[in-house]
């Protein structure tokens, strides 16, 4: 049986920590994710006993260190069902997401060719292809949504024509919650030689993932929002496609040899896209994660996030008057809501004054208000080590929002 209270045992943020003079209760998950001991040992460790670089010295403690930092890609690739060498550490999913829209204008498109995206992507999903669009002369179109937020795949396919070369979508909104039918849109994109990208970054931590299964052709998604540390993030690529990609960065480590005359010899995948020294205390510490996520099972984390966030709903839409929910039947635990009468921001500070940390705005998605058709909105973004006594809490706290502000503003 999935036991949230025990699971908490293993998170010092959740051991006594207090936000205005109250017991936290956080719920922004989906903008990052607390640390377990074990991942916090796994980057001591490293700073401790084994700090040195890796693929650098000749040397055996470089050497101890260079398999562990292998390791870890041997790990994640294993998480997310692909090959090591179709893994690349980056900083995030925001370098990866950048890696594959500057790797595929350069090396795949040709101008008047067209990528598609929706409103109800991430900045980092959006900005990177706004840039290569103006350089490259391509053309973004926007995929056609349904009322709760996800992508609308059979108005996507009548939207096709000869020109379109790219889908990028996120697996997660990490406004609306809902999960992408992914495998329906990659068939889509196999039939007619469409290359899928995948904005992993609110699917990774809370989901199983298999790349295969799924069929795309990139995966994106970052350590900090799945237990493990900042600063590091991976990008999944077919390795046939990774081979004929440009990197984004160069520098040392990501070539085999060149010369003053400017002839460059690139190392081979995933080496070629991991210039400079690499995150090693971050790998470390990924590794930890996706262990300590797998002994607990993510079939075991979704079902429990769900059963959490169905709670949650029921509870706000039966104690809240006036509660908006904007995403009620959403699959994963984003809880997306405005508080009758009373702005975004001055409800999450309402919730703040009362212990619970969590989100208010647009939340880096920025053309979700076309589709919401709301400025800025609350989001409760929950995780597995979360409870239901919590979600108790905070629906107190939300029946408490009118009255706060008549406080507030006499």
């Amino acid at each position: 049986m999935f036991d949230a209270n025990k699971i908490r045992q293993d998170f010092p943020m959740l051991q006594g920590k207090m936000m205005q003079g109250k017991p936290l209760i956080y719920f922004d998950n989906a903008a990052t994710s607390f640390k377990p001991c074990i991942v916090i040992d796994a980057i001591k460790r490293y700073y401790e006993n084994e700090s040195v670089n890796a693929h650098r010295g000749d040397y055996d403690l470089s050497y101890e260190t260079s398999m562990q930092y292998e390791k870890a890609r041997e790990g994640v690739a294993n998480f997310i069902g692909a090959q090591p060498d179709e893994i690349i550490f980056t900083s995030g999913t925001t370098a990866s997401l950048n890696q594959i829209a500057y790797g595929l204008a350069n090396s795949f498109l040709s101008s008047g060719d067209e990528v598609f995206v929706s409103y109800a992507e991430h900045a980092s999903n959006l900005l990177p292809w706004f840039e290569q669009a103006k350089i490259h002369d391509l053309v973004l179109r926007f995929a056609p949504l349904t009322p709760e937020g996800s992508i609308d795949v059979i108005g996507l396919e009548k939207m096709i024509s000869k020109r379109t070369k790219v889908f990028s979508f996120a697996h997660v909104s990490n406004v609306f919650g809902y999960v992408n039918d992914l495998k329906s849109i990659a068939n889509l994109a196999q039939t007619r030689d469409i290359m899928l990208v995948v904005d992993g970054a609110q699917g990774a931590p809370h989901l199983p993932v298999n790349v295969q299964d799924l069929n795309c052709d990139f995966y994106a998604f970052s350590s900090h929002k799945m237990c493990g540390p900042t600063g590091i993030g991976v990008l999944y690529g077919k390795r046939n496609l990774l081979n004929q990609m440009a990197p984004l960065i160069w520098g040392g480590g990501m070539n085999s040899r060149f010369d003053s005359k400017g002839n460059i010899g690139l190392q081979e995948t995933p080496f070629q896209f991991e210039a400079g020294t690499p995150h090693i205390a971050g790998a470390y510490g990924l590794l930890a994660a996706v262990q300590y996520l797998e002994t607990i099972g993510m079939e075991n984390i979704a079902a429990y996030e769900r059963e959490l966030r169905n709670y949650a709903v029921l509870r706000l839409k039966e104690k809240v008057p006036g509660i908006i929910i904007y995403n009620e039947t959403a699959d994963t635990g984003i809880i997306t809501f405005n508080l009758s009468g009373i702005f975004a921001q001055d409800a999450a500070t309402h919730f703040n004054s009362n212990g619970i940390a969590l989100r208010a705005g647009l939340h880096c998605a920025k053309l979700s208000p076309q589709h919401l058709m709301t400025p800025a909105t609350v989001r409760a973004s929950l995780y597995f080590y979360n409870t239901f006594d919590e979600v108790d809490q905070f629906v107190e706290v939300a029946k408490r929002g009118g009255d706060f502000l008549d406080a507030f503003f006499q």
